[in-house]
């Protein structure tokens, strides 16, 4: 089994997986709503957010793994001082994975591993490499024919970054690297080679 190194803290990640056999994770609205609750108990305390997508049988995220060195001046506050010297990132979302297997295998009466393990995730290290994983991610939907653009998908994180609407996502950070909205939209409209993307990402290393 390939070995993946613990996620570094500070840095940003694309992190995907798929299910085992192409088997699919959602079935069901509540299905989609259930990760995203279980998401936010276990990886908000650890990462920041920037993209995600859930498609049936596989997911996207663009995640920046949180370094609580910054955050020494804080360590009196209440639960920081024991998440600080809990588990380690990788294993937040390990157990995000095995609390969703274990709710979907109930609801749906299966047995076994639902995830492929270890899950992929892939250091995020230069601004165009950043701008191309957020074009992917949103257009995921609109590549697998779920939609004509990712303003249709529900099950993204698209809707999000083009709202007013209060967010936990770091839309404004997000935005700001494509320079400001505008463009931001205007990126996301262009035609979009998904498969030529997807080539160029498979050839960047994972983190191994």
């Amino acid at each position: 089994m390939q070995h993946y190194e613990p996620l570094e803290s500070g840095k940003l990640y694309h992190i995907y997986n798929h299910g085992v056999g192409n088997r699919d994770l959602f079935r069901e609205p509540d299905n989609y709503e259930y990760f995203l609750r279980k998401y936010n108990e276990y990886i908000s305390p650890v990462a920041d957010t920037y993209a995600w997508v859930l498609m049936p049988n596989h997911f996207h995220l663009l995640v920046k793994i949180l370094d609580f060195s910054d955050l020494t001046g804080f360590q009196n506050l209440s639960g920081l001082e024991d998440r600080r010297n809990s588990k380690p990132p990788h294993q937040h979302f390990s157990n995000l994975f095995n609390a969703y297997t274990k709710a979907f295998n109930t609801r749906f009466g299966h047995r076994g591993a639902l995830f492929e393990r270890p899950f992929k995730r892939r250091l995020i290290d230069d601004d165009n490499y950043l701008k191309q994983v957020t074009l992917y991610i949103h257009n995921n939907p609109v590549h697998h024919g779920f939609c004509s653009h990712p303003v249709e998908y529900p099950w993204s994180s698209y809707l999000s970054c083009v709202s007013e609407k209060p967010t936990k996502l770091k839309r404004d950070q997000l935005v700001g690297w494509f320079g400001n909205e505008a463009n931001f939209i205007f990126m996301h409209n262009r035609k979009f080679e998904i498969e030529a993307i997807e080539s160029w990402l498979e050839m960047q290393p994972l983190n191994v």
